[in-house]
């Protein structure tokens, strides 16, 4: 499986962080941040929660899957209209399902 940049994502693929994004918590603001060089990127709750399934082993489809157990709606086409913005500022890595 080879990390991809390319913006569009399909249902199998598997996102991951880019290797200089980390997700964090920031206590000051009491809400979980993106930490990218020399960026910090606040972050509202659905955007941390579907960031925090991205770790290379959840494919798009699990990772929409996941968040409807959790909740009780999930538009599957927004979380991956999130990733696709993500990954096109390189932010999120896309590897082949």
């Amino acid at each position: 499986m080879h990390p991809s940049t390319r913006p569009d994502l399909s249902t199998r693929d598997r996102p991951r962080l880019a290797r200089h994004v980390r997700l964090s918590f920031c206590r000051t603001r009491q809400r979980p941040i993106l930490l990218l060089p020399e960026t910090v990127v606040v972050l509202n709750g659905s955007g941390a929660d579907i960031l925090g399934l991205c770790d290379g082993r959840h494919t798009v489809a699990e990772i929409v899957a996941e968040l409807g157990a959790r909740y009780r709606s999930v538009p599957g086409d927004e979380v991956r209209r999130f990733l696709t913005r993500l990954v096109a500022r390189r932010w999120v890595e896309a590897g082949d399902g």
